[in-house]
């Protein structure tokens, strides 16, 4: 049995699995969740911006029995308008919004008391560089977890994601990760017919996210830098990780998906050229990959933030007997050569169905467990970065060994702490340079 083969075996094995989630996420969990004598499940918010409110409004339409009992923030101004938000749009759900001013944390360190505050899930929704240790924290303290993509910003947080996702597997927590396109149907179909063969043997993956970039928040005089960065954490590698980790992990993860793992070298280019500017901290505002699977499949990756440039948010199979074309958030197509093409409609939006699933798994008591996957999809974006910082070619064993670790300095995080990046006299922060910044 050659490499290719051994896949295809692999991915069958893989899709039944996924068939049953989707199954489960079919059930009537609220007659599901009476039948195991648990009446609520209480949810807390961590991390208050627009994907914060957004999974807080899918947790709660999920399942009758979830109630949203604590929120917390690192700035106090975050709270009142995602609850006026809710209360006032999502009147369905009023009745189970139940944030008193005493269970309304604020702070670097309210994610510890949200967590501590007698829910049963968590949800967190913080910059990507917070993520290790608040999930070590959440899985610490018995938590089911629901956190956002990516899962790190380094490969030291990966692998702390990695061990404490260990531990929640031995607690028998259920933890899902926020990546919506796994629970969407036209995904879900096309991948299903490419793994079992329908375009042959896979020769190319293609991947994007070109996009015209994210907010701006311009500095007030009475920030200190940590709370500057902290409010612009999308433009700092610490925080976000860069473009190609934060957004296009989305892409890079439909790849290993339909790859059947992750790559094992990456190379590629990048740089800043149209954003610059000291109100884009470090980041490049464009990438280009190419990533080699172990058995020499390749991924040519690209994302970019420009405007007035060709956008793009879609995957790419190409097979001996034909291709499968995916616009994220929109559709699926097959093309198999001689036969007509078959289309799949986006269908529900996977936000949703990813919570349905998942507050399934919680009130009937069954395994769930979506970090593993999850982890090696943020670990291909990191190990894309490296490559494209760099200007070296990168290997996987390099990378997840990495001990570069990008946090801040310090045992607690305080705004009086210095950040790990400072700008320099005209206020510019300095970024990597390809062939002279080190991958590791």
């Amino acid at each position: 049995m050659n490499d290719r083969d051994n896949r295809r075996s692999f991915l069958k094995t893989t899709t039944l699995a996924a068939a049953g989630t989707t199954l489960a996420g079919g059930l009537n969990i609220a007659r599901a969740a009476h039948a195991e004598g648990k009446e609520t499940l209480k949810a807390a918010l961590i991390g208050c911006g627009s994907r914060g409110a957004g999974a807080a409004v899918n947790v709660l339409r999920a399942n009758p029995a979830v109630r949203l009992t604590a929120i917390a923030d690192a700035f106090d101004d975050a709270f009142e308008p995602r609850l006026k938000a809710m209360w006032t749009y999502r009147k369905d759900l009023v009745d189970r919004i139940d944030v008193p001013d005493e269970r309304r944390f604020v702070g670097l360190d309210a994610y510890k008391k949200a967590i501590d505050s007698g829910v049963d899930l968590v949800l967190l929704c913080t910059p990507p560089g917070f993520r290790p240790a608040q999930f070590e924290a959440a899985v610490e303290a018995g938590k089911h977890v629901f956190m956002e993509k990516p899962l790190a910003t380094d490969a030291p947080g990966v692998r702390r994601v990695m061990a404490a996702n260990e531990k929640a597997k031995a607690k028998k927590l259920a933890v899902a990760v926020g990546h919506h396109l796994r629970h969407e149907a036209a995904h879900r179909e096309v991948i299903k017919r490419i793994h079992d063969g329908a375009i042959g043997d896979l020769t190319l993956l293609r991947v994007y996210f070109n996009s015209i970039g994210v907010w701006v928040r311009p500095r007030t005089p009475d920030q200190t830098e940590m709370q500057y960065q902290v409010r612009n954490w999308y433009y700092f590698t610490w925080l976000g990780g860069d473009h190609i980790v934060e957004q296009h992990v989305h892409d890079l993860d439909v790849g290993n998906w339909i790859a059947g793992g992750h790559p094992v070298e990456a190379q590629g280019m990048g740089g800043r050229q149209v954003r610059v500017g000291k109100e884009v901290g470090e980041i490049f505002d464009h990438h280009a990959v190419e990533f080699t699977y172990p058995d020499g499949l390749k991924m040519f990756s690209q994302c970019r933030h420009m405007p007035g440039c060709w956008n793009s948010f879609s995957q790419h199979a190409h097979g001996t007997k034909g291709r499968a074309d995916i616009q994220a958030q929109k559709q699926a197509t097959l093309y198999v050569d001689g036969e007509k093409p078959v289309t799949w409609q986006r269908g529900a939006d996977g936000h949703q169905v990813e919570m349905n699933e998942l507050t399934a798994a919680i009130l009937n008591g069954r395994p769930y467990n979506e970090a593993d996957w999850a982890a090696e999809s943020t670990m291909t974006a990191i190990l894309g970065r490296m490559a494209t910082y760099s200007g070296k070619i990168v290997a996987w064993d390099e990378a997840i060994n990495s001990h570069l670790d990008l946090s801040p300095k310090g045992k607690e995080l305080t705004w009086e702490l210095e950040p790990p990046v400072k700008p320099g006299p005209d206020g510019c922060y300095a970024c990597a340079i390809p062939g002279a910044t080190k991958a590791f």
